[in-house]
């Protein structure tokens, strides 16, 4: 069985995080989405809030349950090995994308030399959306109907009101 573990901190998950879910889960007969607890990054949603919004946001595109979410914390090569993977997917939307992600690729081959890491590129619709960027744009006061569903559009607008 191929399993894919698609990482990041989803905070929150945008469509350009779906759009890569939907391409990769076609990659492999079991997605993993591993919802970081990263210390060294200070989220808007806790860790749970994020793994609850990306499980209603995958209910949908996982009628034949080949996608899971969970939290993990820790070395990501770790993480693949306790899920029996050997392969790792990030999205790239620019080149600054790609300068850090081949970093990262180049230290997880060194500490696991099994482990593949597959680049997906964005879509074209989907190449400028940052959670970072879509949590500003919404703290400001702008539309972001655009870049998340509205079910995670209310879970921000939410957070931000508290």
């Amino acid at each position: 069985m191929k399993i894919g573990i698609y990482p990041g901190t989803f905070d929150p998950v945008t469509y350009g995080h779906i759009d890569i879910i939907k391409r990769g889960v076609e990659l492999f007969d079991k997605l993993i989405i591993g919802v970081a607890i990263n210390s060294n990054k200070q989220t808007l949603f806790s860790a749970q809030e994020r793994l609850a919004m990306i499980n209603n946001e995958i209910s949908s595109l996982n009628q034949s349950n080949k996608i899971i979410a969970v939290k993990f914390s820790g070395l990501l090569v770790d993480f693949a090995k306790k899920n029996n993977s050997n392969f790792i997917i990030r999205g790239l939307r620019a080149v600054s994308d790609f300068e850090y992600e081949f970093q990262m690729f180049g230290m997880n081959s060194k500490l696991d030399p099994n482990i593949q890491t597959i680049f997906l590129p964005a879509s074209e619709n989907n190449q400028f959306i940052a959670s970072k960027l879509v949590k500003e744009v919404a703290k400001l006061g702008g539309d972001t109907s655009r870049f998340i569903t509205p079910y995670i559009n209310k879970k921000l607008l939410d957070k931000i009101n508290e």
